[in-house]
């Protein structure tokens, strides 16, 4: 579970209504069922506007794991290529084709490898995958930063319906209240739905497409690496630039056992 995403949206709905109860005013003035009805159903109907229904169903999906899943060092990811490395230096290639892995990039190249595939296929197989991988990435993160900018409109729009409502009862003075209420209500719910949930997901979204771009790199050069047979610490070497040098681990032989990853 990703302890940062859940302690920002918590700690920011608490300094929020926190701030609310510190002023003497109650909750129950800050809930107004009509004006959730014009942002959450005007932001849902301008997205599926905007994006087909798979699109936007893969997009809550991507936001679930976001709170859900754990993210993967890199770190972890090259000791992985380093116990495959050396695997295949003393069992050979052939013996990748038996390696068992949760990730279906890695296993795809070790397959490649195993086959005997040219290196210019495997290069380009590669390429392919972590590409495609980033365009469904992104079409997530666009869902989301619509939802962003579509919140904050229907906000407005709710505004504008609860001021001519008022307007057209400005004779009886009883009844500007509701009308005044929604009229406030719509744009702090947009406002607060896009600079709470919509845009920090988008935005989480987007580090971890980063995290995996950077993840998957170590597995295409690492593939090739194995495929030149080079040597293990080389390798290390090679793919440890890819993480900040603050935060790579030291290589060290004795963690990489010649057997085939989990």
């Amino acid at each position: 579970m990703d302890i940062a995403t859940i302690l920002g949206i918590l700690s920011g709905l608490a300094l929020i209504f926190g701030a609310i109860m510190s002023q003497g005013g109650g909750l129950g003035y800050f809930v107004n069922f009509p004006s959730m009805m014009i942002v959450l159903g005007g932001t849902l109907a301008a997205t599926l506007i905007t994006f087909p229904l798979r699109d936007v169903w893969q997009a809550f999906q991507a936001a679930r794991r976001v709170f859900a899943q754990r993210k993967v060092n890199p770190n972890d990811v090259v000791r992985v290529i380093l116990t495959v490395a050396n695997l295949s230096r003393r069992q050979g290639l052939v013996a990748l084709s038996k390696v068992k892995t949760d990730n279906p990039i890695l296993k795809k190249a070790l397959m490649l490898i195993a086959d005997g595939a040219p290196e210019s296929l495997i290069r380009q197989t590669l390429r392919i995958e972590i590409e495609a991988m980033r365009q469904r990435h992104s079409v997530a993160q666009d869902v989301f930063r619509k939802m962003g900018s579509y919140a904050p409109a229907f906000g407005m729009i709710g505004t504008l319906i609860g001021l001519v409502q008022m307007l057209g009862t400005l004779d009886d003075p009883k009844t500007i209240g509701p009308p005044m209420a929604m009229a406030l209500i719509t744009t702090f719910y947009g406002s607060l739905l896009a600079s709470l949930l919509f845009l920090p997901v988008a935005g989480k979204l987007k580090s971890r497409t980063n995290l995996e771009m950077i993840n998957l790199e170590i597995i295409f050069e690492g593939a090739l690496s194995i495929l030149e047979n080079n040597n293990p610490l080389l390798i290390y070497e090679k793919l440890s630039s890819f993480i900040p040098p603050a935060m790579r681990e030291a290589y060290n032989p004795a963690k990489i056992q010649p057997k085939a990853p989990k």
